[in-house]
């Protein structure tokens, strides 16, 4: 009996160890599988992270795409402040057309304006005193209108936002028949449409 028992202990040795044996690769499996959905599981965390990060940033940059509108738009705002606050006469010397040079400066608001706003235009209207003849003084009110647009154009104003027209001294500003009156006949007028 002694070798039976033998063989029954070596059997079940043998059955263990067995047992054992697939209790290892049952073990290794599910470790296995356990590291698979571990790396799908932080496959899913960062993709959900770099979600997250992209539409953190997506609103930055639509705040600050928001705020460069706003500052723009109030830029935009204060040049037209500014050229509706600057003067829209303009004299010239006894037959000239040559910008004075007090004239500029409110130029240089209209100029900034109309270059900002390209949608903005304006009429230039030249004017002469009564002095000269009709035809004469139709084409010195057009050389005033006309240095005016190039002076705003030089500025960087499109040349298609500004209308230019002569009136000679056919609409005086003033009617007095003296050197006052008449300095104040020899103008351009800027006027916004």
């Amino acid at each position: 009996m002694s070798i039976l028992k033998q063989a029954k202990t070596v059997g079940i040795i043998a059955i263990l160890a067995v047992l054992a044996g697939c209790a290892g690769q049952v073990n290794e499996s599910a470790q296995t599988s356990s590291k698979v959905e571990s790396a799908e599981d932080r496959a899913a965390r960062e993709a959900r992270q770099a979600e997250f990060l992209a539409k953190q940033e997506a609103a930055k940059a639509a705040k600050a795409a928001n705020e460069a509108a706003n500052e723009a738009a109030k830029t935009a705002e204060q040049l037209r402040n500014s050229a509706m606050a600057a003067d829209t006469l303009f004299f010239f010397d006894f037959d000239k057309s040559d910008l004075k040079q007090d004239a500029l400066d409110d130029l240089d608001a209209h100029a900034k304006y109309l270059a900002a706003d390209r949608s903005a235009k304006v009429r230039l209207e030249g004017h002469a005193d009564e002095r000269g003849t009709r035809a004469y003084n139709l084409a010195l009110g057009e050389r005033r209108a006309n240095a005016v647009a190039r002076y705003l154009v030089i500025q960087g104003v499109n040349r298609s936002q500004i209308e230019s027209v002569s009136y000679g001294e056919e609409r005086p500003l003033s009617l007095s028949r003296d050197e006052n009156g008449w300095s104040r006949n020899r103008r351009v007028e800027l006027i916004y449409q």
